[in-house]
């Protein structure tokens, strides 16, 4: 390895962000000498390392640890190799997964954070730490939010917010000592050239729920959704990141990972249900009454790990994304409009949800598990 060569440290690997930000980072391993280091548990670790091997990845290096224990789960040798060599850290590995108990939310999120920080201290060549944090930190705020606030007394609807606002205080006070930038990405969804997405969570959940709904009629929205529907392509974030990644302006910075100009709720509906050939109801209903009919016998199934993305389709939380615009200016890099890229990710879903139907009827012959009711996710996945 030359003396100028750049070793990359990433956690979340195999997450829904961090694998693709391995593609990326490979890519451009491959114009040089440089190196990433993934730290993958060990129930993760062969398929990682079978992963990179499909790629051809000969400078990718796979570390079975985990970011919750002491030094990451290292050895004293693999720890002391690692603080000697990284020049880059990304930390994606947080729990995402509403389900997950407190506990787990803290160890993962909270105290994973902190021992990344723990490497990047003792990092010798460190030249950037690159956290993922979220925009959800903003928790039950309201109106516009601007990249450099963070604790402005907001409450939180979940543990995985109060969680990663927690770990991302904890980046904010170690700027003062490392070259760390903070990203909070929005509503992450598929590709927008392919529309590929390997996790339904979140409010982009709800759209699905109406382009899937088994009913003629159509699920009508809570409220008047006149509130953004703030959502970024996985493609965009990955680009993004990997070029604030690299400038010098950059270090000590929080920025938003978000749609400069997004559309409402009803808006991005309205085209999802133009798609699918469907109209959206003229009238709307609380949320309350919602939840309540998402708990009938007929969705129950299809939307029990939907139901808490319903309280952010109101939610008027507008993601001002100044530092973002600044530092991307001149890269051609920009975020692109949903209404450029939302038919490709339907098409995509409609595809997974139609090979799941086919599962379900596999599972009703006796032959496959239940797919609607997948086992919870591993305890670190991407942010």
């Amino acid at each position: 390895m030359g003396a100028g060569a750049r070793v990359h440290f990433v956690t979340g690997y195999p997450g829904f962000i961090g694998k693709r930000l391995v593609r990326r980072l490979l890519e451009d391993a491959l114009r040089g000498d440089d190196r990433v280091v993934l730290l993958v548990q060990p129930r993760n670790a062969a398929a990682a390392r079978a992963d990179l091997g499909a790629l051809g990845a000969e400078r990718a290096e796979v570390l079975e640890g985990d970011v919750e224990q002491m030094h990451l789960g290292l050895s004293g040798a693999e720890w002391k190799a690692l603080a000697r060599e990284v020049t880059d850290v990304w930390h994606l590995a947080a729990r995402t997964w509403l389900g997950a108990s407190r506990p787990e939310f803290r160890r993962v999120n909270l105290e994973g954070t902190r021992n990344v920080l723990e490497l990047g201290r003792a990092a010798r060549r460190l030249r950037r730490l690159n956290h993922f944090s979220t925009a959800f930190v903003s928790g039950d705020r309201v109106g516009v939010i601007l990249e450099d606030e963070l604790a402005m007394g907001q409450r939180f609807h979940n543990a995985y917010e109060e969680t990663k606002y927690q770990g991302e205080l904890l980046v904010r006070a170690a700027q003062s000592e490392l070259p760390a930038t903070i990203y909070r990405p929005s509503i992450v969804v598929g590709d927008s050239r392919t529309g590929e997405i390997d996790r339904f969570e979140g409010p982009y959940a709800l759209a699905i729920l109406l382009v899937a709904s088994p009913l003629a009629v159509p699920l009508p929205l809570p409220g008047d959704a006149v509130a953004p529907l703030n959502v970024v392509p996985v493609d965009f974030v990955v680009n993004a990141a990997v070029a604030i990644g690299e400038a010098p302006a950059a270090a000590g910075r929080t920025v938003h990972l978000v749609d400069p100009s997004p559309l409402s709720a009803r808006r991005v509906y309205e085209l999802i249900a133009a798609h699918a050939g469907k109209r959206l109801p003229s009238v709307s209903v609380p949320a309350r009454v919602l939840q309540a009919l998402l708990q009938l016998p007929l969705l129950e199934r299809l939307s029990r790990v939907h139901r808490p993305a319903i309280e952010y389709v109101n939610h008027l939380a507008i993601y001002n994304c100044r530092n973002l615009l600044e530092l991307l200016d001149g890269t051609g890099l920009r975020c692109p409009p949903i209404s450029s890229y939302l038919d490709r990710l339907i098409d995509f879903v409609q595809g997974t949800f139609e090979k799941r139907r086919e599962a379900e009827l596999a599972q009703l012959a006796g032959d496959a598990d239940d797919p609607l009711d997948p086992p919870a996710p591993p305890a670190s996945g991407a942010a």
